[in-house]
């Protein structure tokens, strides 16, 4: 086969390809579709285009928190948007699904918004049916006393209880 048919072949591929807006992978000289794959957890609020560019920082050789992480006021928003949002509620498995990942955003967009430089939040809200069980939760991490911190409230209505965990890492 001559080299100008194999060029118009490979030419042909690639033009058929980004005109139905696939994405093309080259991988050693052949062109292939690429493979979507989606994550088995239904986020709504993670995105997948993060377009921001990398932000160049100095460092500040900064070891300790200027403004401590404020425990108490963490918790004011934990129990005011367990009890806004779980008081009238009665527990079924697919709204308590959603409502997790919706409750995750609201408070992280909460605590965010209070503007404490240098901390990594991470935000755990558990949801339950009340049939007279025993929850026990732990977790493990990496942890500072002196600089890192947890804020925690329970709620428990007639028909569910929710527990909603902040924790507050210092980054150096």
């Amino acid at each position: 086969m001559s080299d100008q048919l194999k060029d118009r072949r490979k030419e042909r591929r690639t033009s058929r390809a980004i005109s139905e807006g696939s994405q093309i992978v080259r991988t050693f000289g052949k062109i292939k579709d690429s493979i979507s794959t989606v994550s088995c957890m239904d986020d709504a609020g993670h995105h997948d285009d993060n377009t921001h560019p990398g932000v160049k920082l100095e460092n500040t050789y900064q070891l300790g928190p200027h403004k401590r992480f404020p425990v108490l006021a963490v918790t004011n928003i934990l129990k005011d948007m367990l009890t806004n949002y779980l008081q009238e509620e009665t527990y079924e498995v697919e709204w308590s699904q959603q409502m997790t990942k919706t409750l995750c955003e609201v408070i992280k967009s909460h605590v965010k918004d209070l503007k404490i430089p240098r901390y990594k939040v991470v935000v755990m809200v558990h949801i339950g049916h009340i049939t007279g069980q025993g929850l026990r939760n732990s977790s493990r991490c990496l942890w500072d006393a002196s600089n890192d911190t947890c804020a925690s409230y329970s709620f428990k209505n007639s028909s569910l209880f929710g527990v909603a965990t902040v924790y507050a890492t210092y980054f150096e």
